[in-house]
């Protein structure tokens, strides 16, 4: 059983940055960032492999980034130029098929 704890979101403004953190209790493997906005299915925003590739959705291509510290078991999401529509409940998924309970992120002026 791996726990996965997220932080880092909070409230900002459009354009703004935030990093989310997502810390594993144990060996990360092929990791993944997901959302969930009110009203609408959980979508994959970014994935990173346990060799360091990424795949992004593409309606945060060149804004968002993921990251791995695999001495750390944590995995990071930079997310600039913040959008409203990037407001959502942001999930840390472990490939092993553990989910992490959340963090919100709320983007308003």
């Amino acid at each position: 059983q791996v726990q996965l704890v997220e932080s880092g979101g909070g409230l900002v403004q459009p354009g703004e940055s935030l990093r989310l953190s997502c810390s594993a209790s144990g060996s990360i493997s092929a990791m993944a960032w997901y959302r969930q906005a009110p009203g609408k299915q959980r979508e994959l925003v970014a994935g990173i492999s346990s060799s360091g590739r990424t795949n992004y959705v593409d309606s945060v291509k060149a804004r968002f980034t993921i990251s791995r510290d695999n001495a750390k078991n944590t995995v990071y999401l930079q997310m600039n130029s913040l959008k409203p529509e990037d407001t959502a409940l942001y999930y840390c998924y472990h490939a092993f098929g553990y989910w992490g309970q959340g963090t919100q992120v709320t983007v308003s002026s």
